[in-house]
C-alpha cells in the first residue's frame, strides 16, 4: 500500500519541525509539505495532492478555519485534522462543520496523531461520542434555535430509514451498531450513510452527527 501523504500546517515552525520528527518516521506516513498558514497550504494542497492535512487553527494570513472551508470545498479534498490546545471550543466545532473529519490536541502523543491521521484515512471520525456532546453544549448559547430550526428542516428531507440512520450517527454508533440496532445489513447502513450525505451535501460522518444535535433529535 502507498504511503498516506501529510500535509503539516502550522504557523510555528519548531511545530513543524516536531511533527516531522515524530510522525515521518512511520512507515505508513510521507510528509509530503509543510505550510506556515492557510494561503500557503491552500496553494500546497494543490500541488501536493495530500490524503490528511494536519490544520492549525491560528494562524496569520489565513487562519485555518477559513482554509478548511475552502479546501473541504474542492472536488477530491483531502481530509482535514485540526491541531488545537482547546478540545471544547467554537472554532473546533466550526472546522468540524466545515468538513474537517476530527481534530488532535496539541499536546497529544505521536501514536495519538497518528492513530487520528490513520482512522480518517480509513473513513473514520476522530471525535468521540461525548466530546461531540461538549461540543455542541459549549456552543449552545450562540444562535441555537436558528440552528435547530435550520437542521430540522434540512433532515425533513430525509426517508425515515435515512433518518434513523442519522439519529445511529448522532449516537455515536458504527455500521454495525446501527445494523444491529435497525435490523439492516452493514452494507445497506454503508448505503443509507452514502445518501445522507449526498442529499444534505455533507463530506463526513461527523457533520451528519452535528446535524443530528443541532436539531435535538437525540433529546427526543
Amino acid at each position: 500500500m502507498n504511503p498516506i501523504r501529510l500535509l503539516l500546517v502550522d504557523d510555528d515552525p519548531l511545530v513543524r519541525s516536531g511533527l516531522t520528527l515524530m510522525l515521518g518516521g512511520a512507515e505508513d506516513i510521507a510528509i509530503a509539505g509543510e505550510a506556515a498558514d492557510g494561503e500557503q497550504a491552500l496553494a500546497a494542497a494543490e500541488r501536493l495532492r495530500p490524503d490528511v492535512v494536519l490544520m492549525d487553527i491560528r494562524m496569520p494570513v489565513m487562519d485555518g478555519l477559513t482554509a478548511t472551508e475552502r479546501l473541504r470545498e474542492r472536488p477530491d479534498a483531502p481530509e482535514v485534522v485540526v491541531l488545537t490546545t482547546f478540545h471544547a471550543d467554537e472554532q473546533v466545532l466550526r472546522a468540524l462543520r466545515a468538513g474537517a473529519a476530527g481534530f488532535v490536541l496539541k499536546d497529544a502523543t505521536p501514536a495519538e496523531i497518528l492513530d487520528a491521521v490513520r482512522s480518517v484515512v480509513a473513513g473514520d471520525p476522530v471525535l468521540s461520542p461525548a466530546v461531540t456532546r461538549q461540543l455542541i453544549a459549549h456552543a449552545a448559547g450562540s444562535g441555537r434555535d436558528v440552528r435547530t430550526a435550520s437542521a430540522r428542516r434540512r433532515l425533513a428531507g430525509l426517508a425515515e430509514r435515512e433518518r434513523a440512520v442519522a439519529v445511529g450517527i448522532g449516537r455515536g454508533g458504527s455500521n454495525a451498531e446501527i445494523a444491529a440496532t435497525l435490523y439492516l445489513s452493514v452494507a445497506t447502513v454503508k448505503a443509507h450513510v452514502s445518501r445522507i450525505m449526498t442529499k444534505l451535501d455533507l463530506n463526513n460522518r461527523v457533520q451528519i452527527a452535528l446535524l443530528v444535535h443541532d436539531a435535538g433529535l437525540l433529546d427526543d
